[in-house]
């Protein structure tokens, strides 16, 4: 398969699947082989992966009306030789986690002696290992980072992937597929573990494919997610919103909330991470809440308050919606009156993804984490930090709220399931029932 756009989504799916096969089998010395010739020859495909990206970069500027793209988008779909590397990393970074495959998850024995109450060794044995899921559909936007932490991930747990960029960043999504490719292939691995396919028309072909796919994955916007949930039987990991809190307590540290508030507000503001309302203790409020305006506003964040709020600044814009993700240099702030009105705030208006608590007080703090129901829940510490990169993962597919089968960033251990293993000597079912039934021994 040379080019995405001479084959059907089928034909692609059934090369996945087939790909998904050949990984699922190898050691991890030859999946740790391949990830290095992914992050050598991408460190060797700069100028293609720049000028790839220029054009994408010169198409998305251009747009104009319901197509014109946000500056968080614009900021997100720009690569440059930083990224790059952190690119790079990261499919080094997954080379060197632990193989997530073969793990004994639990083993229990059933019997210890083998039919016709022979004693032995043997017996009746089973295990639970893990395996990976098969083939993953991962449709994004403008994110071209994405492509390369996927890939890793995927290669790594023993997955094949069929990547579906938004139209925005087409170009240096083709190109860098492009360059996988050609390096696993070298590898001696199927070009087809990592594939992609293009066009808006073809979304619904791939959320068809519930015989060969086995998850899908979004990455973008809330209309997006929620359009996969909406039209697809394949289970699907994500995320539909970001709106992260942090609740300033009326024992925090001042120093510290300043700094925390800032960095989890600028560092990104397009990630999914950024917090977007911050809500502050009434006992502190008065004096607080003109340090943190002064201490944002120097920075370019716009500020948007509830009524308490603005009479105490004498400016600011009113809250339009508590749920809104701005993605961008603006916050919500709010006054509450204690923890638990901070928490059914948060559990009101939140989106389950990151919340967190700034205070010194460790009774307050351990109330808010065991509380709070959310996907990560922080005591004085960044949102910015709920990131599978930033937590050890290597990389993330991306972060998940859901409650099903993995939550928070999702790095390797969310890309496998687990097969039961059953070892005998020729038992059967029928010996374990009636009068003279052998028992069970179901030791760990």
């Amino acid at each position: 398969m040379s080019e995405a756009s001479a084959f059907s989504v089928r034909a692609t799916a059934e090369a996945a699947k087939q790909a998904s096969r050949t990984l699922a089998p190898l050691d991890e010395p030859r999946r740790n082989a391949a990830l290095e010739a992914m992050a050598q020859a991408l460190e060797a495909a700069g100028a293609e992966l720049f000028a790839a990206n220029a054009e994408d970069l010169k198409i998305a500027e251009s747009m104009s009306g319901d197509e014109k793209l946000s500056p968080a988008t614009l900021s997100r779909l720009k690569l440059n030789e930083a990224k790059l590397r952190e690119m790079v990393e990261q499919v080094r970074s997954v080379a060197a986690l632990p193989d997530p495959l073969g793990r004994t998850l639990d083993a229990i024995e059933l019997d210890d002696r083998n039919p016709g109450d022979v004693a032995g060794t043997q017996g009746l044995h089973l295990q639970k290992l893990s395996v990976p899921l098969g083939v993953l559909a991962v449709i994004f936007e403008a994110r071209p980072d994405a492509v390369t932490q996927i890939a890793a991930l995927a290669l790594k747990s023993g997955n094949a992937v069929i990547l579906k960029p938004g139209r925005e960043v087409e170009r240096t999504a083709s190109a860098l597929v492009r360059v996988l490719r050609e390096a696993i292939a070298k590898q001696g691995l199927s070009a087809d573990a990592i594939s992609l396919v293009l066009g808006r028309e073809r979304v619904n072909e791939l959320l068809g494919m519930h015989g060969l796919v086995d998850m899908v994955i979004p990455r973008g916007s809330k209309a997006l997610v929620e359009y996969v949930q909406a039209n697809t039987r394949i289970p699907v990991l994500g995320h539909a919103e970001g709106v992260c809190h942090i609740y300033v307590d009326r024992c925090a540290d001042e120093a510290l909330a300043l700094r925390v508030i800032a960095d989890a507000k600028i560092d990104y503001p397009a990630a999914c991470n950024a917090v977007e309302t911050v809500l502050v203790h009434r006992d502190i409020a008065k004096d607080f809440l003109p340090k943190l305006a002064a201490h944002l506003g120097q920075r370019g964040v716009a500020l948007h308050g509830d009524e308490a709020t603005r009479e105490l600044l004498g400016a600011g814009a009113p809250v339009e919606d508590w749920h809104t993700e701005y993605g961008d240099l603006a916050l919500s702030i709010g006054i509450v009156d204690s923890l638990e009105q901070a928490i059914d705030h948060i559990h009101a208006h939140g989106s389950s993804h990151t919340e967190s608590i700034l205070t010194e007080d460790d009774a307050t703090a351990e109330r808010f984490l065991r509380e709070v129901d959310a996907a990560g829940v922080f005591h004085n510490a960044s949102t910015r930090f709920a990131d599978g990169f930033r937590y050890g993962f290597g990389a993330e597919v991306g972060i998940s709220t859901s409650k099903f089968h993995a939550r928070g960033p999702v790095g390797l251990d969310g890309l496998t399931t687990y097969k039961y293993v059953l070892r005998g000597q020729g038992h059967v079912a029928g010996d374990y029932r009636g009068a003279n039934a052998r028992a069970f021994t179901h030791r760990r």
